[in-house]
Order: structure tokens, then C-alpha cells, then sequence
């Protein structure tokens, strides 16, 4: 089997429920995976959206997930540190956690979660950005499971 990444509340390349986004509760979807390579040690997940306005925008870092993990329940808290060992950085809202899909009025923008399978815990301190988290796991990535929502405000 491969190294998987989805969702019970949205498909691959289908809307993102309301729920989910700065229209709805703002609250992270529930997210699980399959499989992940021998010698993974944590795993870390971003979420961004490369058809904002500006450039990529960045919703969602969430590092150090522990190796024996397969779900992020809906609703992570959006603390710096979690209880389970997770640690969370600064979305582009300029938040800590997950900040749903909000785009302005017009066509669907894509949003990808990426969770990559790291050799390594990145060790970063809480509230770390996409590029600091990217940069960190730059040679240490084993696979990497991506699952992509679309949403649109009309």
C-alpha cells in the first residue's frame, strides 16, 4: 500500500464543507493516513492555498506529529503545543493553528494539505512558519501524502 492521506469530509479534488472554513466554525477537518515508510520518526502538515491573491497562503503548520500517529481528529485546538506532542506554527492569518479556507468572492481556490513522513523530529520552537518548517525538513522527507479540497465564496 502507499503512503495515503484523506479525509471522512471531503474527497480529493471536491468541495471542503463549509464547517471548515472562515464561512463556517473555522475548525481543522478530521485527517487520516495509511503506511507510512519504515524509519519515519514524525510527521509534519502544512496547508496552503496557491491560488490566493498574493501568492501561496499558508493555513495550517503542524509539526512533530508523533510516528505512531494515523488521524488528526476534527478540531485540532489551536494552542502552540498539544497535548499528544504535536506543535503548531503560525498560519498566514498570523494565527496559531489551522485557519479554514476563506478566499475572496469568485472561482473555487485549490487548498492542499501535504503531511510529509520525516526521518527526524524538526525541533522547531511553537509558532514556526511554512518556509522555517520547509526549510528545516529539506533533506530528511521519506514520502509525502497530499490531499487536495477546493473552496469558493460566492
Amino acid at each position: 500500500m502507499d503512503f495515503t492521506l484523506k479525509s471522512d469530509s471531503f474527497e480529493a479534488g471536491e468541495t471542503i464543507p463549509i464547517r471548515y472554513t472562515c464561512d463556517g466554525e473555522d475548525v481543522s477537518p478530521p485527517l487520516e493516513w495509511t503506511d507510512p515508510p519504515e524509519g519515519t520518526a514524525a510527521f509534519a502538515l502544512i496547508c496552503d492555498d496557491p491560488d490566493a491573491p498574493r501568492g501561496t497562503w499558508t493555513h495550517w503548520v503542524l509539526y512533530d506529529i508523533p510516528a505512531d500517529f494515523r488521524l488528526l481528529r476534527e478540531g485540532v485546538p489551536t494552542t502552540e503545543r498539544l497535548s499528544w506532542g504535536g506543535i503548531q506554527g503560525r498560519n498566514d492569518f498570523g494565527r496559531i493553528g489551522y485557519g479554514g479556507p476563506c478566499p475572496p468572492r469568485g472561482p473555487a481556490h485549490r487548498y492542499y494539505f501535504r503531511l510529509f513522513a520525516l526521518d527526524e523530529p524538526i525541533n522547531l520552537p511553537a509558532g514556526a512558519t511554512r518556509q522555517e518548517v520547509l526549510k528545516r525538513i529539506h533533506g530528511h522527507i521519506l514520502a509525502e501524502a497530499e490531499l487536495m479540497g477546493r473552496y469558493a465564496r460566492r
